[in-house]
């Protein structure tokens, strides 16, 4: 990571933890905390379809059995909330475990159509199990973080600062991920599964570990939500949740590390800004999305590192050129 990387990401954090305090509005702070909740699921999709390529459309689900989890756990079973939340992500990982074992024997669209199916029969055991979920009642009165001591995470702005904690512990924990041994394990995976075969990667075992971790991670959104929402429903598991989730990220690039935080600002403060067209919405974001899949596939951030690669080959080939003149003149001479 260059020094101009570093001091860029310096000032992000800055700019997020003053955040509340320039705005002093509630309305913008609640917008931006939610806005980070969905960084996190767009993360754990992230994690699975942009560095292996297996593209999964069940995470919906996941985001909403980790919700469910810790309502459950905190409403009717009264647990304390950090252990809930605990208990939440290892509900999500196991299923996600036994979820991964059969999806990841297929592959390409035939993966993406059966994890599309596991996620609809999620949200159907949601909405129809009604003595454990609530059915379409949803599950009300779910509480708030528990303090830690002298902290209180009753407050919009306390709460704002938790997500925006965890938020952080996953984008390092994505880092750390993918400049490891194991992330390069998974592009390789990526790019050609057959060739990682054949030089001893063992493609299930490390595709069911990524599958797995970015269900966790997609859990612990969910979680998330429950606590800063209070009431969850039904339909935050459903395919909606999904595509949303898929905008942010191909909006702002997969497989990278900044595109989930961009495509998430991006079309957020759009939407927000084009709420006079909310029924209308998806005639907006329809065409650009197509568009830009068409003309920018890796999104915005892949967009711009493809654009700063070529410029800075442009700047170098001179150079190299310029090196190599006197040499072909003396074999000329």
């Amino acid at each position: 990571m260059s020094k101009v990387q570093r001091i860029a990401i310096l000032v992000l954090i800055l700019l997020a933890i003053i955040f509340p305090i320039i705005s002093q509005n509630d309305y913008f702070i609640h917008v931006m905390t939610l806005s980070f909740i969905w960084m996190i699921g767009v993360y754990g999709l992230n994690l699975l379809a942009g560095y292996t390529g297996y593209l999964s459309l069940a995470h919906a689900g996941f985001f909403a059995i980790g919700a469910y989890s810790l309502g459950l756990l905190t409403v009717k079973a009264e647990m304390n909330f950090w252990p809930a939340l605990l208990l939440s992500l290892v509900i999500t990982g196991v299923i996600g475990f036994f979820v991964g074992l059969i999806s990841l024997r297929t592959k390409e669209h035939f993966f993406a159509i059966y994890t599309l199916c596991v996620g609809y029969i999620i949200y159907l055991v949601i909405d129809k199990w009604d003595s454990l979920t609530e059915g379409v009642r949803g599950l009300i009165g779910i509480p708030a973080p528990a303090n830690i001591g002298p902290l209180s995470f009753e407050t919009l702005q306390s709460h704002y600062y938790l997500v925006l904690f965890f938020l952080l512990l996953v984008v390092l924990i994505m880092y750390r991920i993918v400049h490891s041994l194991s992330g390069r394990t998974y592009i390789a995976i990526r790019n050609s599964e057959d060739l990682a075969q054949t030089i001893g990667i063992s493609t299930m075992k490390n595709k069911l570990t990524v599958f797995v971790i970015s269900t966790v991670i997609a859990g612990l959104s969910g979680a998330l939500y429950a606590s800063f929402v209070r009431f969850i429903g039904p339909d935050i598991g459903s395919i909606a949740i999904v595509f949303d989730f898929l905008t942010y990220l191909l909006v702002g690039g997969i497989g990278t590390l900044s595109g989930p935080i961009v495509g998430t600002i991006l079309i957020v403060v759009l939407s927000q800004r084009l709420q006079f067209l909310q029924d209308y919405r998806m005639l907006v974001f329809g065409p650009v999305l197509t568009l830009l899949i068409i003309f920018y596939p890796r999104g915005i951030v892949g967009a711009v590192v493809s654009w700063t690669q070529k410029r800075k080959a442009s700047v170098h080939q001179p150079i190299i050129r310029a090196k190599k003149l006197p040499e072909e003149q003396v074999k000329e001479g």
